[in-house]
């Protein structure tokens, strides 16, 4: 396998060996098909040259032989759990669309896309999983929903619920905005800031979730309460009900959390995502009276909680390695850039933008 200047690494290009750090961390593993984002890392850490397996390499094989495998290895790279989640994009769309004309809620159907999809997360990382483009453009509420159902699920584990309330709480997650296919849909796509008697239309969604789901059998109650209760909060400043605390169900709770977080972290009409780092921090703030705070720590804790060596880009476009995580400070570990530590508790400028998945 010839061993080529990095200046000449061609995206779709496979190590074919460990490339590793001057500190001796592996940067990127053998065997991985290198991306736009694999080249900034290399670049970033001064490697000088790769090992790869190329197609054609020796022969010099025309450009368009070269993309053609390049497109093939992009199918190729999809996980078995980006493959399971854009299957669950596309039954929650169809789903959507049989409500929006009347039809009842496939429930079955539901739970056994979620089932399929839940079979793969242990391969799940909140903070680095890419949410794999799908064949149409991005539904930005189906995708939240999916992502927040995935998340729920996390924090329904990370929380010691009992086993019986890991899928409904994903379900919750799934379902709590299902309400949106009742909201005039010229609101919902709006494309700048909405007015205040637009807000109190899109407000609605809460209730005309509940009702949707209210006194299905097949469904645990949880699900329904979430749908009308994830945007009430801890103080009672929240809507519908203005409810307080505990009397806010535990299920709506936790996909407060899910949803707020991708909610954030997710490009919008009219805002560009933030960083996961500072949504993080963001949620810590808001989980004074606002958010259970058990959960938010909780999340904050287990999304962070990595082994030293990943490696992160910070908001000055420059990459570096985890090398300390402080337990009191989470989020704002210390950083090797080029082989300079920046202690992002300390340079508050500073903070982590992106995290690289090995």
């Amino acid at each position: 396998m010839p061993i080529i200047p990095i200046t000449q690494v061609q995206i779709g290009d496979r190590l074919g060996s460990d490339v590793q750090t001057a500190l001796g961390s592996v940067l990127l593993q053998q065997g991985r098909t290198l991306s736009v984002r694999d080249t900034e890392i290399l670049q970033a850490f001064l490697i000088q040259s790769v090992d790869v397996v190329r197609h054609g390499l020796e022969e010099q094989k025309q450009d368009t032989a070269a993309d053609e495998m390049a497109a093939s290895v992009e199918v190729v790279k999809l996980t078995s759990l980006q493959l399971e989640f854009l299957n669950m994009e596309k039954l929650f769309k169809r789903i959507m669309s049989m409500l929006s004309s009347g039809q009842k809620l496939p429930v079955l159907d539901l739970r056994n896309g979620l089932n399929a999809l839940i079979e793969h997360m242990d391969d799940y990382n909140v903070l680095t999983f890419h949410a794999p483009q799908p064949a149409g453009p991005v539904d930005v509420m189906v995708r939240n929903s999916v992502l927040s159902a995935m998340t729920s699920y996390q924090l329904a584990k990370w929380n010691k619920f009992p086993e019986k309330d890991w899928l409904p709480i994903a379900m919750a997650g799934l379902l709590h905005d299902i309400g949106n296919v009742k909201v005039d849909q010229a609101i919902f796509n709006k494309p700048t800031r909405l007015t205040s008697e637009e807000i109190q239309e899109m407000r609605q969604h809460t209730m005309y979730g509940f009702r949707l789901l209210e006194g299905s059998t097949s469904m645990n109650q949880g699900v329904w309460l979430t749908a009308l209760q994830h945007h009430e909060r801890i103080d009672g400043s929240g809507y519908p009900m203005k409810v307080k605390g505990e009397k806010i169900h535990p299920y709506a709770r936790i996909v407060a959390i899910a949803d707020m977080y991708h909610a954030m972290t997710s490009n919008r009409n009219y805002r560009k995502a933030e960083s996961p780092y500072l949504v993080l921090e963001e949620l810590h703030s808001g989980s004074f009276g606002k958010l259970d705070p058990l959960y938010v720590q909780t999340f904050i804790e287990r999304t962070t909680q990595f082994h030293n060596g990943v490696f992160v880009k910070l908001n000055n476009g420059s990459i570096g390695e985890i090398v300390f995580t402080d337990r009191n400070h989470p989020t704002r570990p210390m950083v090797s850039v080029n082989g300079q530590i920046v202690n992002l508790g300390q340079n508050r400028q500073l903070f982590i933008c992106e995290v690289f998945s090995n």
